[in-house]
């Protein structure tokens, strides 16, 4: 009996998972002034950055229409999942939901669950992971969606930027009252609520002392480390990247730690700089 993920593109995939041949990826596009760019493997981040440096605007996202979530569940896989953005930031869970009602309509019934993440970038490539974990050991698809809305409430976002202009701009900080004191180099350390909504957590000032700060917040608040994996996103910042990884395995030690460079809405959201951590 074979398994689909379809992660929208706001999530990370390693080499690894599209040789699997298990997981797909449903773009989302990105609009800077007039140019398009669809979120699949011809984005270029070094490309993007340099249109977004060079604009007075910020760029803006859609999200994968239901038909095309719909075409992506019609396949030969007898369990089907996605994994979306969280619903609080995007349209791409409804979109997904609203897919299956049309799958449903259009070729009847099929074991289809759709994931809202309340999560973005690598917190989508995790759970995507224990997906295929679950589906590995042979547990039914009812046991498998049981065991990973589980696994979505423990899970905790966190994420450090050089700026929130793009977030502010696009309305995804609308819950949050702080004014980010950019001339004294205040770093805000940001995270997401159990909704999926984006809040701030603390802030230092500089990027080091953010970086340790963040740092400390995963530590404090994550649980049963050992049986999890860390991820960390980074936009354009690898040497901040590995920097945050030696912190975080100084005060904890997970099974595992992968690392990945950013897609292109994550790229967006994240920004020239950014890092992204989950566990």
């Amino acid at each position: 009996m074979g398994y689909k993920v379809i992660v929208d593109s706001c999530g990370e995939l390693s080499h690894e998972m599209k040789a699997s041949g298990h997981f797909v990826t449903a773009s989302l596009s990105i609009d800077v002034d007039d140019y398009h760019i669809v979120d699949d493997e011809t984005f270029d981040q070094k490309v993007f950055l340099e249109k977004v440096a060079a604009s007075p605007n910020c760029p803006k996202s859609s999200c994968p229409s239901p038909e095309a979530y719909m075409e992506a569940y019609h396949c030969e896989e007898e369990h089907v999942y996605a994994v979306t953005l969280s619903a609080e930031l995007s349209g791409s869970y409804n979109s997904a939901v609203l897919g299956k009602s049309l799958y449903q309509e259009e070729y009847g019934e099929k074991n289809i669950h759709v994931f809202n993440s309340r999560s973005a970038s690598i917190g989508e490539t995790l759970i995507a992971l224990k997906i295929a974990e679950c589906e590995e050991r042979g547990m039914t698809f009812e046991q498998v969606v049981e065991k990973v809305e589980g696994y979505i409430e423990e899970q905790n976002t966190y994420f450090l930027l050089e700026t929130l202009e793009t977030l502010r701009k696009n309305g995804r900080l609308s819950g949050i009252k702080a004014v980010v004191a950019t001339a004294l180099n205040i770093k805000p350390v940001m995270g997401s609520t159990p909704e999926g909504s984006i809040c701030q957590l603390g802030q230092a000032r500089g990027m080091k002392k953010a970086l340790t700060k963040m740092a400390d917040e995963i530590a404090k608040n994550a649980v049963r480390v050992e049986d999890k994996i860390l991820a960390i996103s980074h936009c354009n910042c690898p040497a901040r990247a590995q920097e945050l990884k030696e912190m975080l395995l100084k005060r904890m030690q997970p099974k595992d730690v992968i690392v990945l460079d950013t897609a292109g809405i994550s790229s967006m959201y994240a920004a020239d700089g950014g890092v992204i951590a989950v566990i």
